[in-house]
């Protein structure tokens, strides 16, 4: 790839927000955020794709083949060090989501 300044800034910024969350404290908020996060988006699609009856099924097959795609990258590796702190934050959204729509099944059920 060539030298532009555009792909330097790239690097220089990726570098720098590793390097930052290279902390344990950091990374371990930064995951607590993103499953938090998780959460939420989840109880949000969740109330949208309920109130409109039409959306079920396509908003269905569109969070299993996210939920599917995201588990099959995460864990294809077979060693936790050669996974990068960016794929370990979309795992994370991944449970938090899940979790949320296991939640809803719950309240729903009862």
């Amino acid at each position: 790839m060539q030298r532009t300044r555009l792909n330097t800034l790239v690097e220089f910024t990726q570098s720098r927000l590793n390097q930052t969350f290279s902390n344990p404290w950091r990374r371990i908020s930064l995951s607590l955020i993103s499953v938090l996060l998780g959460f939420f988006v989840g109880q949000a699609v969740s109330l949208t794709a309920g109130q409109e009856a039409y959306w079920d099924v396509t908003v269905g097959a569109i969070l299993l083949i996210f939920t599917e795609t995201i588990s099959n990258i995460a864990y294809r590796r077979r060693k936790r060090e050669d996974r990068s702190l960016w794929l370990d934050i979309l795992n994370l959204f991944k449970v938090g989501f899940t979790y949320s729509l296991y939640l809803e099944a719950l309240k729903l059920g009862s």
